[in-house]
């Protein structure tokens, strides 16, 4: 029997709809700039191809969570994403075949403390403190998928107005590409998420907001910034 110098962690989950069995998450994967007109917004070419940055797999906030405003940020943002959850993994994954790893997708929010990435940029260092920080990850349950990838509306409101408003469809490299360069990249495994990117109209919160997210065909995500 394995013995341990501390007590280990409790693994990351996420609940899946209409299981009481609860999905365990691996690691989390995050697309960069993957909607044209947010590859604009933050200063991209629609033509640059996908880049990932990840978050730990603690970094989730779990359906009903409230997420505390961070320390050492004047400029939280939020990024509406659609979710990949993953039952089967590989590297170098045809784009044929990937949408066969998939178990099921949520709704996601990408917690962005925009002036630490801004001054990560300028000065060419690694983005994970604006990133990567405790609570930085809300999700939905995960839905069960066969079939397509998603299309439809992605869309998120603060304290009832709407501030990201878009379709899936929309996104420059689809779930089945997204799967594939990342394989390129990471031997993929059951338990990994993967952000998909967030479309045009990303902005501000503060602490006391509410905050809706979702997606059509997928699910609702409600939390509030406390």
């Amino acid at each position: 029997m394995t013995s341990f110098v501390i007590a280990p962690p409790a693994p990351a989950t996420v609940p899946v709809e209409g299981e009481t069995a609860l999905f365990p998450v691996r690691r989390i994967l995050c697309v960069g700039r993957n909607y044209a007109a947010h590859r604009r917004e933050m200063g991209g070419d629609d033509r640059d191809p996908p880049f990932f940055f990840s978050k730990p797999a603690d970094a989730l906030v779990p359906p009903g969570g409230d997420v505390p405003y961070p320390p050492a940020t004047a400029n939280l943002h939020h990024e509406i994403e659609l979710v990949i959850a993953l039952k089967a993994g590989g590297a170098n994954v045809p784009v044929e075949t990937a949408l066969d790893l998939v178990y099921g997708y949520a709704v996601g929010v990408d917690l962005t403390r925009r002036d630490l990435q801004n001054a990560a940029k300028d000065k060419g260092q690694p983005w994970e403190a604006s990133k990567a920080f405790d609570a930085s990850a809300p999700i939905s349950a995960i839905r069960k998928w066969q079939g397509p990838a998603p299309q439809g509306r992605i869309a998120i409101s603060v304290n009832g107005q709407i501030k990201q408003d878009a379709v899936v469809a929309d996104m420059i490299w689809n779930v089945a590409e997204i799967i594939a360069e990342a394989s390129k990249l990471w031997t993929l495994a059951p338990g990994d998420l993967i952000y998909t990117g967030t479309p045009e109209g990303v902005g501000p919160l503060k602490a006391g907001d509410k905050v809706t997210g979702e997606i059509e065909g997928v699910g609702q995500l409600a939390f509030a910034v406390v």
